[in-house]
């Protein structure tokens, strides 16, 4: 053995920094809900000091399980997704799980089922999928595989265990921060309209429009890209009344911000502009971009504690939705002109 294997932190070290008992830095490790918040913190924050990593192996001889978690990925090209997909995998390791991942370029129900049979074939306890389209809510829905799936994202009302951001909140505060600054002429750019999160951010811009007593347009459609937030910008240029846009996401706000310089539209002066996601290049974005902060890594965790409870019998605690936060930078500002 060597020197660095004969330092390796053991459980009873996790267990002395915590200030528990080994049991329950077992319980922690194995995803038990009876564990109250401040101490699975505290033994979490003492896990990652020392470095522990749990004998996954061991413990699946013990548990009669494999001690892994599937994780189904789509849309791995787009900033959310791929930072769900991360969390996941970052939480699941916390957590003591090995994850198993299977990224598809495509969503077909044919793919989804064989990632799904995939996973089986390597006797994961659990999937976790990033289900933004609906075809993957579909395949969900109807599973049945015998092992508890987790939907993070997408139409959290088609599966039993959820989680996922309040979408119409996130929004809400876009459209009411635009609102605020004496805008009333607010374009959407929306993302495709076959995501739930798509759908869902087109609902909390109309109520908070609808709420100011406002009649909002017909979104103009989106892919997610930000060549479609390019096109949706040369027809907003063609929209004389209009004073801000809202775009479904950060990267077709770019699109936007591209079309409105080639078009001579100044930001913030003419035209406000709004994201959604707050990719790290927000901050440096000519101007820097007023945007929706998602907390991924709360979603991870989140996700990773619904399925080890339905991986370990407890009852299942409700998952809230998480909250969004308005990041307000330099491309909104009040109008210069009223619309007619």
């Amino acid at each position: 053995m060597t020197a660095a294997a004969a330092k390796a932190p053991v459980m009873a070290d996790v267990a002395r920094l915590a200030g528990v008992s080994h049991q329950t830095v077992s319980r922690v490790i194995n995803g038990s809900a009876s564990i109250k918040p401040e101490t699975r913190e505290r033994v979490l924050q003492a896990i990652e000091r020392l470095g522990y990593r749990p004998n996954t192996a061991a413990r699946a001889l013990v548990r009669g399980r494999s001690g892994m978690i599937g994780i189904i990925g789509t849309a791995r090209t787009l900033f959310g997704p791929t930072s769900i997909h991360r969390s996941v995998e970052d939480a699941a390791r916390a957590a003591g799980y090995f994850a198993t991942s299977v990224s598809l370029s495509e969503v077909t129900r044919r793919a989804l089922d064989d990632a799904t049979d995939h996973l089986m074939r390597v006797g994961v306890e659990g999937i976790v999928m990033i289900a933004g389209h609906d075809e993957a809510l579909e395949v969900v829905r109807k599973q049945r595989s015998g092992v508890p799936f987790v939907v993070v994202e997408g139409d959290l009302s088609k599966a039993s265990r959820t989680v996922g951001v309040d979408q119409v909140l996130g929004a809400r505060l876009a459209t009411e921060h635009l609102l605020k600054l004496g805008h009333r002429e607010i374009v959407h750019v929306s993302g495709p309209l076959n995501w739930a999160e798509a759908r869902a951010r087109v609902e909390g811009w109309r109520l908070a429009m609808s709420e100011a007593g406002l009649r909002p347009a017909e979104p103009v459609p989106g892919d997610w890209s930000s060549a479609s937030g390019y096109a949706a910008g040369l027809r907003i240029c063609e929209m004389s009344e209009t004073t801000a846009v809202f775009a479904a996401n950060d990267q077709m706000a770019i699109g936007v911000l591209r079309a409105l310089h080639e078009r001579g539209r100044r930001v913030p002066e003419d035209i406000s502009v709004v994201g959604f996601d707050d990719v790290p290049e927000a901050a440096y974005l000519i101007p820097p971009l007023t945007t929706i902060e998602q907390d991924f890594e709360a979603i991870g965790r989140r996700a990773i504690d619904v399925i080890t409870q339905a991986i370990n019998g407890d009852d299942l605690q409700p998952s809230p939705l998480v909250i969004p936060k308005l990041v307000v930078r330099q491309s909104t500002a009040p109008p210069t002109r009223t619309s007619t």
